[in-house]
């Protein structure tokens, strides 16, 4: 282990910062995630963090001139931090400090500090492991949590009481389920009573950076995990009761309901498979909140849940604004997949006809695709025949909606008719004739009477605008 470590750091970055805090007589190490993903064998990682035992913000700027980088570092004097850009590195150096907490803010009063305060300070065992720079330390590693006997196990563990490190910055709580999604780890039986005690501090975080952790464990390979874990400790019923809402099953006259909660998981991860997109995961994650406000029982036909696509989008914006999260066409695009999430699916079921495909490519525009993944991430049926049956139907509905845009055009459609053309033909001012023509019109198309082009549109403008009273131009 050791000498890998060292092979850590045998490249000229190193040893340049290495010769530079030798010249400042500044202990320094390469310390956190650089170092544990290198024991996990992540190829090329790119963040470098650089603790050093004195002037942290010094040292960056005589790295800086001995790299020969006209850009000076970035300097965050709150934190005592200074970086930069080098090649494909991201690289931070900060001085060693001592944090204290208060119970009302995560931000802590900083001093500075030795090696162990820096350590002590730290989160989890796993981030706390540093290899030496100096000559005389070089490639000499520190880790006085036993992180790498952790990496090891596969485990997350607070460097000291969970209590406290949760209390003093409650936004730990969601980094270790972060950390435990990205890395396939599992979080120490302690930890997890730490958040299940210290959950209710997670009301002193702002609400941009537990979405932002929120985030990366949906970007994860397997979000469901994470999302497990938000449950079980209590996390996720402060922060998104919606999704919560619908965890348990339901009977009456012997007639169940699926558990909505694990269901939307395992969608979730599904998806996952299929789309590195963040918006369309959130859409996945969202998909069913509505049923929790539409489920009803009706006698001979059991559970229902009509309507829930609608009520669930509408639900959507709320979240958005709860976090201050984009209100612009991202919001848009997630309320649109969850509203037109059931329609491929109703077609999947019946005979597709040409005229229900135009109406969900009018509806769906570019993103019917990322519709088609979603419905088909949907299907979480254990039984092996009706899986298969599911997702040939969805090929089906994907075969009819390549056939029927080719000829027909629609996705994206813009009307062959304007609003001044019908003016203009039919001698009139703005009113509402013009929106009635131009809706029959769009309908027409939609429905197959006639075909998505100017003659065709044009004649039956003037037949219908003569139907609704209005003269022929002579």
């Amino acid at each position: 282990m050791e000498k890998n470590l060292q092979n850590l750091i045998d490249n000229n970055l190193f040893k340049i910062i290495g010769k530079c805090s030798d010249e400042m007589q500044i202990e320094c190490f390469v310390i956190g995630g650089f170092v544990r993903d290198h024991i996990l064998g992540v190829k090329n990682p790119k963040d470098v963090d650089i603790l050093a035992i004195g002037d942290g913000i010094a040292l960056a700027n005589k790295v800086c001139e001995y790299l020969k980088i006209k850009k000076k570092p970035t300097i965050y004097k709150n934190f005592g931090t200074a970086a930069f850009k080098y090649k494909s590195y991201d690289i931070e150096f900060v001085g060693s400090r001592k944090e204290s907490y208060t119970l009302k803010s995560r931000n802590p009063s900083v001093k500075i500090g030795t090696l162990d305060d820096d350590l002590n300070r730290r989160d989890f065992s796993i981030n706390c492991i540093g290899v030496g720079l100096n000559s005389n330390k070089w490639g000499n590693i520190i880790d006085k949590f036993n992180g790498i006997e952790d990496i090891k196990h596969k485990i997350i563990k607070t460097t000291s009481d969970p209590i406290k490190i949760f209390s003093d910055d409650p936004l730990r709580m969601l980094r270790a389920i972060r950390f435990s999604c990205q890395l396939d780890f599992d979080i120490h039986k302690n930890s997890i009573e730490g958040i299940k005690l210290e959950k209710n501090r997670l009301k002193i975080i702002s609400k941009e950076r537990i979405i932002d952790e929120l985030n990366k464990i949906l970007l994860t390979e397997k979000p469901s995990k994470g999302f497990k874990i938000l449950e079980h400790t209590g996390l996720l019923k402060l922060i998104l009761p919606e999704i919560t809402n619908l965890k348990g099953i339901d009977e009456i006259d012997g007639l169940k309901h699926k558990d909505n909660f694990f269901h939307t998981l395992e969608v979730l991860d599904n998806l996952c498979e299929k789309s590195q997109n963040l918006w369309l995961r959130w859409a996945a994650l969202l998909h069913d909140i509505g049923k929790y406000q539409t489920k009803k029982f009706i006698k001979k036909i059991g559970w229902t849940f009509h309507g829930h696509e609608l009520v669930g989008s509408r639900m959507v914006k709320k979240i958005f604004k709860r976090f201050n999260m984009p209100l612009n066409k991202k919001l848009k695009y997630v309320q649109k997949i969850i509203y037109l999430s059931s329609r491929p699916i109703i077609l999947s079921k019946d005979f597709i006809s040409d005229s229900a495909v135009r109406r969900l490519i009018f509806d769906a525009g570019d993103d019917i695709d990322d519709l088609m993944k979603l419905c088909e991430a949907d299907i979480t049926t254990k039984n092996p025949k009706r899986f298969s049956k599911y997702l040939n139907n969805f090929s089906k509905v994907r075969k009819k909606i390549i056939l029927v845009e080719k000829r027909d055009k629609i996705r994206n459609f813009q009307p062959p008719i304007t609003g001044e053309e019908i003016m203009d033909y039919f001698k009139i001012k703005p009113g509402k004739e013009i929106g009635v023509l131009k809706e029959f019109i769009k309908s027409s198309i939609l429905d197959g009477k006639i075909s998505n082009n100017y003659k065709a549109a044009r004649s039956l403008m003037i037949k219908k605008g003569i139907e609704i009273g209005l003269k022929k131009n002579e």
